[in-house]
């Protein structure tokens, strides 16, 4: 049986089209999957522009923030039956026996494969599944939500995980992007005063920050972040595709405050990191998640203590691939959601 699928099938700017490709077979400890929803990320983004900075398995379907019902179950796996309701972890290829896989951080194994560049993602109607990165779907949470489960643990390991925030501290979230917008509400949800800054062409994105009650601040947040004691933000959050947000992060951040970077900038700094010494700064980088993370999350949402609905745009066909990324690159929506045909 042949689905159609978005793949990304070579590293030129452009490459990325409709394919139809076989079901595929699962193994001993895999799942088959079909697939209800499946977010754009931006890293998808990044690879149709081709302006990524990790390699691309090509040609390889892309997609790895999904969610949808096991329709088959695979040798020596326990626990999960068909019908069930689940979403999956991105590390779709892990050594068990890295040292970082041992201590139950197999996101930082250096040998990790995800969905959508390392092996084929979820943009198409079946998807194979590790069982270990399975995790169960509340039935009150419907799969177009379900399926930013992933940039929601993106954000709470960036914000809970990766920082030190208390309530009342001052956040400043630079990038009004998904994975910005989730660690603005990440952070509001942990008692900070939070603020999202991004461009003119952000507005409309900017408007959405403000429904979750953040200030929206375009262009200079310099009034902002100095605006209890003159000193700076005690948190900056870099959301932003683009290393010069650094700068504008060692700037407004507070002396003895954190950066958390997020965003992925392929970018040369050209610039000194001397206020990042001076100010007595940490500089705390943030990639990915683990199970634990994932089971926060999904409770969160299961709670309505985490409401995603505000951030998704719209649901395209997955055949309508292109329209969604485009509304998502030019940032008229902060996320695009597809649905397999």
């Amino acid at each position: 049986m042949k689905a159609a699928a978005v793949v990304n099938y070579a590293e030129a700017k452009g490459s990325v089209e409709i394919r139809e490709i076989e079901q595929p077979e699962i193994g001993e400890g895999e799942v088959l999957l079909e697939v209800a929803n499946v977010g754009v990320c931006g890293s998808d983004l990044h690879q149709w522009t081709s302006d990524h900075s990790w390699p691309v398995n090509y040609p390889v379907v892309l997609g790895h923030e999904f969610g949808g019902k096991i329709i088959e179950v695979g040798p020596r796996v326990e626990g999960w039956n068909v019908g069930d309701r689940v979403v999956s972890e991105t590390a779709a290829v892990i050594d068990p026996l890295n040292p970082m896989s041992r201590i139950g951080l197999y996101n930082l194994d250096p040998t990790r494969k995800g969905f959508g560049y390392g092996v084929n993602g979820a943009m198409t109607k079946y998807v194979k599944v590790p069982a270990r990165c399975l995790h169960n779907v509340p039935d009150q949470v419907p799969f177009e939500e379900a399926c930013l489960t992933e940039p929601c643990c993106v954000a709470y390991s960036a914000v809970v995980v990766n920082s030190n925030i208390k309530p009342g501290d001052r956040v400043l979230v630079i990038g009004p992007g998904t994975i910005g917008m989730l660690c603005a509400v990440m952070a509001k949800i942990n008692g900070a005063e939070v603020a999202v800054v991004g461009l003119e062409a952000d507005r409309g994105r900017l408007e959405i920050a403000k429904s979750y009650g953040c200030e929206a601040i375009i262009g200079d947040a310099t009034e902002w972040a100095r605006e209890r004691d003159g000193l700076g933000a005690d948190l900056i959050i870099d959301a932003a595709g683009a290393s010069i947000t650094l700068k504008i992060a060692m700037n407004l951040v507070r002396p003895n405050g954190q950066i958390t970077k997020v965003g992925w900038g392929p970018q040369p700094c050209n610039f000194s990191l001397d206020p990042i010494v001076q100010k007595n700064v940490r500089l705390q980088g943030s990639f990915s998640h683990n199970w634990p993370i994932w089971e926060k999350v999904i409770g969160m949402m299961g709670s309505g203590t985490l409401d995603v609905k505000p951030i998704i745009g719209g649901v395209w066909p997955v055949t309508s691939w292109l329209e969604a990324f485009e509304k998502m690159h030019h940032g008229e929506v902060v996320k695009s959601v597809l649905k397999p045909v």
